[in-house]
Order: C-alpha cells, then sequence, then structure tokens
C-alpha cells in the first residue's frame, strides 16, 4: 500500500513526505489507496530508507512489466531506446582529467628518479651500505609510462608546428608496490638516523640534515603518488574524467545552451527504453557516447524476462547506436535492428555523391586474372586506374576491421589532383600520388598520402 501511494503520488509530481500524509486524510485517490488507513510521515520515511533497496525497486517495476504483458498493454518483444544526459548535482570546474594526471605523473618520476639516486649516493659517499648493510635501490617502472613519454614528445613537437595535440589517455595502474618501496627507503633512512644519531630539526633556525631532507622529500612524493593511484582507482579503464564534487560523475559534451554554447559539464548518461509509451528499462552510463550503452539493455532484458520465455525481436534506436559491434551483436542474436546508419543523412546531400576521391563514386572494373580469379580496379575522374595495393587491420571498439586499399602509380599531370586527394598541397604534395604510401619530405615536415579505402 505505501509503495502504490508512493508511485502515485511521484505520478502527480508530488514528492515531499509531509504533503503526501497531508493528502492520505482529504485526497479521494489517496484515500482509496490507503483504504481509509492514515499513515503518518515515520512510516513513509521507515519504508524508503531501510525496506526499499534498489533490487526490491526492480523486482517491483518488472513484477508491473510483466502485469502489463498480461493485460495485453506490452509485448516486451520489441524496445525503442534512446538516450539523455542529465547535469550532475557537481561543480562543473572540479574536473580531474586522465590526460593531465598522465602528463603530471611523468614529472613526479622524474623527481622520484632523482631522489633515488640522491639516496644511492648518500649511503655510499658515507659508507652506510656497508655498515648497515643496505643495497643501491633501482627505480620502479609502471607500464605505460615510455608511452606517455613518447606522446608528450610528440605533442612538444607538434605545439611547435601549430598542429593539433594528440591525446593522452594511455590506462596507467600504479601497483601497490611502488609507494611500498618508497616506505621502504623511508625505514632505511630511520634505521641510519637512529644508528648514527641524527636527529630531526624542526622550526625556524634549525639546520636540516642531508638525511632529513631526502626522509621528507620521499613522504612528499609518496604521498602524492598515492592521490594518483587514487585519481586512477576512481577512473577506472572506461572513463577519462572524473569531478571531484562527485566521483561518479564523467565530463560531457551537453547540447547547447540558450546562447549556442556546448559545454563540458559533469554529467551522466541515462538510457530509457519503452514500448507502447510504457517504460521498460532505465539504465545509468558513463559513457560519453551511445555505443555501448545498447547491449547491456538488451542484455538485461533477456535477464529478467527470459524465465517468462519472451525473447527480444527487435529494436529502434537512432544513429547513435550505430556500430559495427552492436549490429553484429544483434545479428548473432536474431534482433532485428531498426537502427539509422551514421551516413544515411549524409548519403543524401550533393557533396557526398560529387566527392570525386571517394571510390564509390568511381567507375568499378572486374577483369579475370590469369589464376581465374576476379580482380577488381576503379577508374578515377581522370580515366587512370586504381589498383589493389595492399589491406590494414584496425580494432574498433571490439571489432577487427579489415581495409583493402587501392592506389594509382602515377598521378602526375591530373587536373583533378586538388579535389581527389585528401588535403592536397600543391606547392608540396606535387609528387603525391592516390592511395601510395610515398613520403613526401619538405623542411622537416614528412606527410603520408592518405588511402582510399572501404
Amino acid at each position: 500500500m505505501i509503495y502504490g501511494v508512493i508511485v502515485y503520488a511521484n505520478m502527480q509530481g508530488i514528492r515531499s513526505v509531509d504533503r503526501i500524509v497531508d493528502l492520505c486524510t482529504r485526497d479521494i485517490g489517496f484515500i482509496w489507496l490507503t483504504k481509509g488507513q492514515k499513515p503518518k510521515r515515520d512510516t513513509f520515511y521507515s519504508f524508503m530508507n531501510d525496506k526499499v533497496t534498489s533490487e526490491i525497486m526492480d523486482k517491483l517495476h518488472y513484477q508491473f512489466m510483466e502485469r502489463l504483458c498480461e493485460e495485453g498493454f506490452l509485448t516486451l518483444k520489441s524496445l525503442f531506446i534512446d538516450g539523455t544526459k542529465i547535469e550532475a548535482n557537481a561543480n562543473r570546474y572540479t574536473f580531474v582529467w586522465r590526460g593531465s594526471l598522465n602528463y603530471r605523473l611523468v614529472g613526479l618520476l622524474d623527481q622520484i628518479a632523482d631522489l633515488y639516486e640522491s639516496y644511492n649516493g648518500f649511503i655510499v659517499s658515507n659508507g652506510y651500505d656497508k655498515k648497515y648493510d643496505l643495497h643501491i635501490e633501482e627505480m620502479f617502472i609502471i607500464s605505460g609510462i615510455d608511452k606517455i613519454r613518447e606522446v608528450i614528445r610528440k605533442n612538444k613537437e607538434r605545439k611547435r608546428n601549430n598542429k593539433k595535440k594528440i591525446s593522452n589517455n594511455t590506462l596507467i595502474q600504479i601497483q601497490n608496490m611502488c609507494p611500498l618501496s618508497l616506505l621502504k627507503i623511508q625505514d632505511q633512512l630511520l634505521e641510519i638516523s637512529k644508528g648514527e644519531q641524527i636527529y630531526f630539526e624542526y622550526g625556524k633556525g634549525k639546520r636540516k640534515s642531508e638525511l632529513q631532507k631526502l626522509y621528507e622529500s620521499l613522504d612528499l612524493l609518496g604521498s602524492r603518488i598515492m592521490k594518483y593511484k587514487e585519481a586512477f582507482e576512481i577512473l577506472g579503464a572506461d572513463r577519462n574524467s572524473y569531478s571531484k564534487t562527485d566521483l561518479e560523475a564523467t565530463f560531457m559534451r551537453m547540447k547547447d545552451d540558450h546562447m549556442m554554447n556546448g559545454q563540458l559539464k559533469p554529467a551522466y548518461n541515462v538510457q530509457v527504453a519503452v514500448e507502447n509509451y510504457f517504460t521498460v528499462h532505465v539504465s545509468n552510463s558513463a559513457d560519453r557516447t551511445d555505443y555501448k550503452t545498447l547491449i547491456p539493455i538488451i542484455e538485461k532484458h533477456n535477464k529478467h524476462f527470459k524465465e517468462l520465455g519472451i525473447s527480444l525481436k527487435e529494436v529502434t534506436a537512432d544513429s547513435g547506436y550505430c556500430s559495427e559491434s552492436n549490429l553484429a551483436y544483434l545479428k548473432e542474436h536474431k534482433i532485428k535492428s531498426y537502427i539509422k546508419l551514421q551516413e544515411h543523412e549524409k548519403k543524401k546531400t550533393k557533396h557526398y555523391h560529387q566527392d570525386i576521391g571517394k571510390h564509390y563514386n568511381m567507375e568499378k572494373k572486374k577483369t579475370l586474372g590469369q589464376d581465374g580469379e576476379i580482380k577488381i580496379s576503379y577508374i578515377c575522374k581522370d580515366s587512370r586506374e586504381l589498383t589493389f595495393s595492399h589491406t590494414e587491420n584496425q580494432n574498433i571498439q571490439g571489432c577487427q576491421k579489415t581495409y583493402h586499399v587501392y592506389a594509382c602509380s602515377d598521378c602526375s599531370g591530373c587536373e583533378f589532383k586538388a579535389k581527389c586527394l585528401y588535403k592536397y598541397d600543391e606547392t608540396r604534395h606535387e609528387a603525391k600520388n592516390k592511395g601510395h604510401e610515398n613520403q613526401i619530405k619538405h623542411g622537416n615536415n614528412s606527410k603520408k598520402s592518405r588511402s582510399i579505402t572501404f
């Protein structure tokens, strides 16, 4: 009865418990639901805080869906899915970015490496290594840090050439052994301090010993690396940002406001699946796009309604859910997909059909080879032939894609070269050919020509 009253009140836009208690005494709808009883505010608070868990709410919701199916309002065989981004109740200036963490982590590791050298020099020069049986300590290694250093080097070079930076979102996981190795060195310094009666000095006018400076530097950098470790654990493997005041919120590009300003704000990507105007599923995601949210909803649907012998037959969604992994999953589970392709609107434009550099706007030619195999080539706008060059493999969102690359052996003297080749510069790319991986050098820059692929 309490659950029914709360649901009915929320349907009316009423969420105040005191308001609900008042309506249970004088509103005919609430009186009918309570059957004349007059529940007090403590009853509602006890129910919401102590008895209603997320698991219970899910069970109640899906029981309601099953009842609607029995009454003929739902079939539970079709889903219409869409999502929206809801801004989190968090300060928009409390962002933490994985790329920034990676960049600063490199500087921190360089400082720690210098401290290791200082420590080794300190114990060797003073003979503490033999006196206290200490060994030369080697700097720990964090996997993936070499890749980050390479990206930083490339970005510095690109900045000098006024080019866009490369994203620096390499996944890093700081192991427990890293902070423990710093603690081990600190313990060894304390052992030396005790044996040599070197006391730590604090306050103004006090001169700190070299040992104390080493100890405090290790303590400071150790606490810093622990903060990085906590930040990477919050990010996990799927996110590149989070808010300090709402750790589960991810910074996303929101829809333009009334001033047409698209901003990055802490938000959640809420997915809703409906049928016949009834909300069947609701899920919350930290993904900034909708690509990875489709399969979890379908699996959630099959999990709850499989016992009833109901299997999903069709899914309808917009182009935001169109990815090869999603379409392959739907085909594998024999689910019809009414998903708009990403290039659907683009294919309707005049520019799409007039782009002479694309293979679909070229004449396709089939010839029979000496081995009896059919060979495919393309004839460009200038009547030159593009033959098969090589294949390229890419792993995009867990799907392995193979591209067939076709190239022209000689594009010299072609009047359509500027429109056909990607980002063609007449002063630098005079000897550039369509699809060939020749290096065109100009000064300190080297560029690889774009291939025609499908």
